[in-house]
């Protein structure tokens, strides 16, 4: 006969599955944060458009609300105005000074066409004076073959009568040169005195135009001041989360600096969890490790975790945290990746397999 009693067998059987009931499945327990942001107005007005409410899942950079900036779009309006009339002004000096280098150029063009008229006569007297030294020299020819008897006096006096022709025709040129050169001192003064007004005014001008210019810039300045301005009226979701708090409603003032709403990346939890020292050598930053989310009553799911922090300072065990030695004095956390599925929420309590 077997020395073990049925009674003594069940008794074995309960202790070990009291012991084993008693044994933790999980190294240690925390609960599920997100990332949460609060946003606040960058801009002073009223609410005119506020479209969020508690629990709305919202897209990164969608438009959820935009502060009144009316006054800024007058201003900015303004300063269109202050522009095209900038833009006149430019075009009216610009139009000034094409018709002052008009003048320059025509003055200048009346100059060298003096100065090609004297030069035209200098090259007539300088013609005609060597046409009198070729035909003096006819003359004392025929004078010496008239003496001879070799030629009629006739031809004598036709070529005194052409030489006495073409020194009052050099006289004349000369007279015409005199007047011209005369008149190119006086002109060539004038012009002179009338470009040195035109360049004078040119510079005024060019002066004008870089005021002009100035106030572009400065205007231009003004208005990328305002387009920023104009932007901060609108109020965008800075991730993809859920929205977790409503500070304000629509139509209601708001000063820059106060908070809108909160929100939350509820897509991507972390579990922050609690080891002690003697599970510290066991974890590292990018370990994979198993997470369990307790949802009471003994139901719980299982999430793939990734270990994406480890905190350098050990700190006094939270109250709420029980660790795998029974909330031992010093403890340090860890933040634990998780994918949410929908069902995780932000404080739900959580376990850790490492």
């Amino acid at each position: 006969m077997n020395r073990y009693t049925l009674p003594s067998l069940i008794a074995s059987l309960l202790l070990l599955t009291s012991c084993g009931q008693s044994e933790k499945d999980f190294d240690a327990t925390g609960t599920f944060e997100a990332t949460e942001v609060t946003i606040s107005a960058e801009s002073t007005g009223t609410l005119k458009h506020f479209a969020i409410d508690e629990g709305t899942l919202v897209r990164q950079d969608s438009l959820v609300g935009e502060i009144d900036g009316t006054q800024l779009q007058l201003q900015k309006q303004q300063l269109k105005v202050q522009n095209e009339g900038l833009d006149a002004s430019a075009g009216q000096l610009t139009a000034s000074a094409e018709g002052l280098t008009a003048n320059e150029q025509q003055l200048a063009a009346t100059k060298a066409a003096t100065e090609s008229r004297i030069l035209d006569l200098e090259r007539q007297v300088a013609s005609q004076r060597q046409q009198i030294a070729n035909t003096r020299r006819e003359q004392q020819r025929f004078a010496e073959l008239v003496k001879d008897g070799a030629v009629a006096s006739k031809q004598l006096d036709d070529i005194s009568y052409q030489l006495a022709v073409q020194e009052k025709q050099l006289a004349a040129t000369e007279e015409q040169l005199r007047s011209a050169n005369k008149s190119l001192s006086r002109q060539a003064a004038a012009i002179e005195a009338q470009i040195g007004g035109i360049r004078a005014q040119q510079a005024g001008v060019a002066s004008k135009q870089r005021g002009l210019d100035a106030e572009r810039r400065g205007i231009g300045v003004q208005q990328s001041k305002l387009d920023d301005q104009l932007r901060h009226t609108l109020i965008l979701a800075p991730l993809t989360g859920t929205v977790l708090e409503k500070y304000v409603e629509q139509g209601e003032f708001v000063a820059t600096g106060k908070p809108l709403f909160k929100m939350a990346d509820t897509q991507n939890m972390f579990l922050r969890a609690y080891i002690t020292s003697s599970q510290l050598e066991k974890v590292k930053v990018g370990q994979a490790v198993k997470v369990f989310a307790n949802y009471g009553g003994g139901q719980r799911k299982e999430y793939a975790g990734r270990v994406t922090w480890i905190a350098q300072k050990a700190e006094f065990t939270p109250k709420t945290i029980v660790t795998d030695d029974e909330r031992a004095d010093l403890v340090y956390a860890v933040k634990i990746a998780v994918k949410n599925d929908g069902l995780l929420k932000i404080g739900m309590y959580g376990e850790v397999k490492l």
